[in-house]
């Protein structure tokens, strides 16, 4: 959904932007685009007195991402590694972000005493992108075959050259720990409203480690992945449904693809949305789940180690459970990370994940039976 605005405000401020990005053309048309925990983005359409030009211009959310330039160079490596592995790739399949005069590929604005950070990049045509599945196996299989083959472009990227751009985003012993301190401190008195959800959460934290363990013991290589691998970061063509191109490459670091793989089971192969209210309603879909499970490990035969294809269901379990405590814990300290809606918002997202994560757990071996068969 993208909403109309009208604020001469943010109008004269994007046609800035543009300007600074060298775009061409007078702005004739901007709106906002609401999708997103994170960053604010902006679809506009610029004519330069022979065609109408489309773009997006996003604000980068500083207090979440606190190293912005780090993070645009690791997008400016991965992009130009993918370019140059499918050279005759067409424009609709790429991420191009604009650079200003000075060779940037952002820009940073002044704004009453507050800085902002911005870039600009092309708008994919006669696309559309899935806030869910919608218990479709179709979606969910050609999300598995684009984010597969995303992995399989970077296969031979040297993970070493990106910073992270989020520190310790998915640490999960990194993430449980941080957690136990919130619950320890309670500032806001919050912790006795979730005390059951605390207590699962805890419980849970030596197989919420275990990756972590086998990364330790270098059993699990580490390779560039997305870190936040929704349908919705996926453009697929809009009559076709062929996946098109892989967006939000902030979170874009080194990483385990077992968390790549569970965070879109977690994601989209489910029966309820990341914030249902009613736990009860949050199962896990096998059926999703094996439609996932095909399109992606058929795009990665020969590249997923027997280690990596092992520890695909527990990335899911995990980086449930994980993100269950990462809604919980900024609950707990006044909702300062995650985007919300009302004040409950992310406890309910909490509960919803923690519903999810305990339905994966009764369902690990099936999980596991139906990657082994697809392998």
């Amino acid at each position: 959904m993208i909403v109309q605005s009208a604020d001469p405000a943010i109008r004269e401020k994007l046609a800035c932007i543009c300007r600074q990005f060298r775009i061409p053309g007078e702005l004739i048309l901007y709106r906002r685009i609401p999708n997103g925990h994170i960053n604010t983005a902006y679809y506009t359409a610029l004519y330069d007195g022979r065609e109408v030009r489309q773009y997006l211009v996003q604000e980068v959310n500083w207090y979440v991402f606190r190293e912005p330039v780090s993070m645009m160079r690791n997008i400016d490596l991965i992009t130009k590694h993918i370019m140059a592995k499918e050279k005759t790739m067409e424009r609709r399949r790429r991420l191009h972000f604009h650079h200003t005069a000075e060779g940037n590929n952002y820009l940073i604005l002044e704004e009453n005493g507050e800085r902002e950070f911005w870039r600009l990049y092309n708008y994919i045509e006669n696309s559309v992108s899935f806030e869910t599945a919608d218990g479709r196996e179709d979606v969910l299989r050609v999300s598995g075959k684009a984010f597969g083959k995303f992995l399989r472009q970077l296969q031979d990227f040297d993970a070493s050259q990106l910073v992270e751009s989020i520190p310790h985003f998915h640490d999960t012993r990194y993430r449980l720990e941080a957690f136990s301190r919130v619950v320890e401190e309670d500032a806001l008195g919050r912790a006795k409203d979730a005390a059951a959800e605390i207590g699962v959460i805890l419980e849970n934290r030596g197989f919420g480690c275990s990756l972590c363990e086998q990364i330790d013991r270098g059993e699990l290589p580490i390779r560039v992945t997305h870190n936040d691998t929704k349908t919705n970061n996926i453009l697929f063509d809009r009559d076709t449904l062929d996946p098109l191109v892989i967006i939000d490459l902030d979170t874009c670091m080194p990483g385990l693809a077992c968390y790549d793989f569970g965070d879109t089971v977690r994601f989209a192969a489910c029966t309820a949305e990341e914030d249902e209210p009613d736990p009860e309603k949050m199962k896990l879909d096998l059926r999703l789940f094996r439609a996932y499970a095909e399109g992606y490990l058929g795009e990665l035969r020969g590249v997923l180690t027997p280690a990596e294809i092992e520890s695909l269901a527990t990335g899911a379990a995990v980086i449930t459970l994980e993100l269950a405590s990462r809604f919980l814990g900024d609950y707990l300290i006044g909702d300062k990370y995650f985007r919300i809606d009302y004040p409950e918002h992310n406890l309910v997202r909490a509960r919803a994940q923690l519903a999810l994560f305990e339905d994966m757990m009764r369902h690990m071996d099936d999980m596991r039976r139906i990657v082994r068969a697809l392998a």
